[in-house]
């Protein structure tokens, strides 16, 4: 099969399989319990390493513009509003998500392609349950519902950990750096990112899951899907990152 077509042929199975884990759950009690699992599996379990990515990375931006700008002629504020806009518009909702991908995609997909290479998904399609469903569908919101929250705490912790690094190096000021933060403070900037995590999210809960769900062989082919995975997530984050910016922003 040529390029184009095999990669019509994954889309389309991808597709196909979003259907089948979008029904109704054949048991509420059992699909809130998973959720509830899920959510400190690829939620809660997530906090600490992203809290402590964003703090750092917003000391370093304010940190790398305020070298940049060394300059008496350029007002220190706007080293608090270039580390507002670094943060809330890309590093948090785009650059979180990626990290998020490269750990939690390669959880999911390895975790669904060992069910499926110890047969404990045809085990579960051979007692009339939707696999799929029952497997795919609580990951997907848990991430869809926890991240918005996780991406919120990000922004904070990095225009915080900015204003630590300002105040620690003495390269900006308190109350140039919060005016700097006013500075041309728009809330939609908010909703972009947001929305931006919100597809991140299904992206970062669907695309391994599918990697995983098809496997075939054995731990060697599991590792493999769960590369690929990454790989996939990553690139469709990128990808929709840049639509979403075209038709959000421009």
């Amino acid at each position: 099969m040529n390029p184009i077509g095999q990669f019509l042929h994954i889309t389309g199975k991808y597709f196909l399989l979003l259907k089948e884990v979008m029904r109704k759950p054949d048991n509420r009690k059992v699909f809130w319990e998973n959720y509830a699992r899920e959510l400190d599996d690829i939620g809660l379990k997530t906090v600490g390493l992203v809290s402590f990515i964003s703090f750092f990375i917003g000391g370093v931006v304010v940190i790398q513009t305020a070298l940049n700008l060394d300059n008496p002629l350029i007002d220190p504020s706007l080293i608090g509003f270039a580390a507002k806009q670094s943060v809330v518009l890309e590093f948090s909702p785009t650059l979180s998500s990626v990290i998020l991908a490269g750990i939690v995609g390669s959880y999911i997909a390895s975790t669904i392609g060992t069910m499926r290479i110890t047969e404990q998904i045809d085990a579960l399609d051979v007692m009339g349950i939707n696999s799929a469903n029952f497997l795919i569908l609580p990951k997907v919101l848990a991430t869809v519902t926890f991240y918005p929250f996780l991406i919120i705490l990000s922004m904070f912790l990095g225009v915080f950990g900015g204003w630590v690094a300002g105040i620690v190096t003495g390269l900006v000021g308190t109350q140039d750096y919060l005016e700097g933060i006013r500075i041309g403070f728009d809330p939609f900037h908010f909703t972009y990112s947001l929305i931006k995590t919100v597809v991140f999210a299904f992206f970062i809960a669907t695309i391994p899951s599918f990697f995983g769900y098809f496997v075939k062989g054995g731990a060697l082919e599991v590792g493999r899907a769960s590369t690929k995975a990454v790989i996939w997530t990553s690139v469709m984050i990128v990808l929709w990152n840049y639509i979403l910016t075209q038709l959000l922003l421009s």
